[in-house]
């Protein structure tokens, strides 16, 4: 199998990272140690290349009307320069993938996609595209988009901006110079830190990257790899496709029904009004360990007798709390705060118990 590689590759070489394959790319899973950059992030900052991402751009007369048939969230609703968060449903209400939404007007729509079902949404996209007027153009290949999160992101990046940091609010974006380069720069992450996200044109991004941690060297910003990302988005409890959501998840078994909006016609509405009338089979809640232990993606959750009861989705243990915790689908009847459950780990029965979420709030400026 031949994976792809960013445009920033070789940068990562030559800062030591360590290599994997993931959702078809080379990607750097850390650079030092996951604890040390997990740790900058939330004191201080961190860079990412997230340039596997997706960027497919909806344009034409009917690209607002199109996006917001396709997502559960309101598109129409949104400002010129405001994004949203929304799942992207199949006919069964189960999730294709969870995107963020840029509207730039109600003709020019980008979304943010992610790596591994870029070419499963742009499918999807163009199969239920018939009867609107609009464009649909993957141009995933031709961005590089960086990260750059933590409390001390904006300090750092208004040493270059030529974009002003301060008016844009947490969920809009704006387009101007970064260091003379044409970007957009929003300011959203992954990280439950703020930051901010910049997407550019894959010819000045070494450049950009390399400025960017010269001139944060000295407000300790450290580069970052995949294997932190992971740990920062868990502890601020945000979903990953893959893990809190599927075709057969969702977005109300994983607690997104905040960004279901049922006043507008969208795919799998029916499924979802459904479910929620029905009652869900499955929810997402967090968990804390209370004995020695690691809960990982799969391992089963059982009740005071043994008797399954739901899954882990995710688990660590947490950098920042220092403590055991995890993501895990419940049945009914085991979902309030402080229930206690049993978490099997490698045929060991770990006692646990519900807690609440996100288990850590960082910087972000909502």
């Amino acid at each position: 199998m031949n994976l792809k590689r960013t445009p920033l590759y070789q940068e990562h070489i030559d800062l030591g990272a360590r290599m994997v394959e993931f959702a078809g790319w080379t990607m750097p899973i850390q650079y030092s140690t996951l604890k040390e950059e997990h740790l900058s992030v939330r004191n201080n900052a961190g860079m990412f290349d997230v340039s596997h991402m997706g960027e497919i751009f909806i344009e034409g007369k009917d690209a607002e009307k199109f996006v917001d048939y396709l997502v559960t969230n309101d598109v129409t609703g949104l400002v010129p320069y405001q994004i949203c968060y929304t799942p992207m449903c199949n006919y069964e209400g189960g999730v294709v993938d969870d995107i963020l939404v840029y509207k730039f007007y109600h003709n020019k729509i980008l979304l943010v996609v992610n790596a591994s079902n870029t070419e499963k949404d742009y499918e999807w996209i163009l199969k239920n595209s018939g009867g609107f007027n609009v464009e649909i153009r993957n141009e995933s290949d031709s961005y590089t988009q960086i990260a750059l999160q933590g409390p001390k992101a904006q300090e750092i990046l208004n040493e270059i901006s030529g974009v002003d940091l301060h008016n844009i609010k947490y969920y809009h974006f704006e387009k101007g110079p970064v260091d003379g380069i044409e970007c957009i720069v929003s300011r959203t992450g992954y990280t439950g830190e703020d930051g901010f996200e910049l997407y550019l044109k894959n010819g000045s991004s070494v450049y950009l990257w390399r400025k960017l941690l010269e001139v944060g060297k000295f407000m300790g910003i450290k580069p970052a790899g995949l294997g932190c990302r992971d740990t920062l988005r868990f502890e601020a409890a945000l979903c990953l496709y893959g893990n809190e959501l599927s075709d057969n998840i969702s977005p109300l078994e994983a607690g997104l029904k905040w960004t279901m909006k049922s006043d507008k016609n969208f795919i799998g509405k029916s499924s979802l009004l459904k479910q929620n009338e029905e009652g869900l089979p499955y929810r997402l809640r967090g968990i804390e360990l209370l004995e020695k232990g690691i809960a990982r993606h799969g391992s089963e959750v059982l009740d005071e007798n043994g008797e399954n009861i739901g899954w882990i989705s995710t688990g660590y243990l947490s950098p920042t709390l220092q403590k055991s915790i995890a993501l895990g689908f419940l049945k009914p009847g085991y979902r309030k705060i402080g229930t206690e459950i049993v978490v099997a780990v490698r045929n060991k029965k770990i006692k646990a118990k519900i807690i609440k979420t996100p288990f850590y709030k960082g910087s972000v400026k909502r």
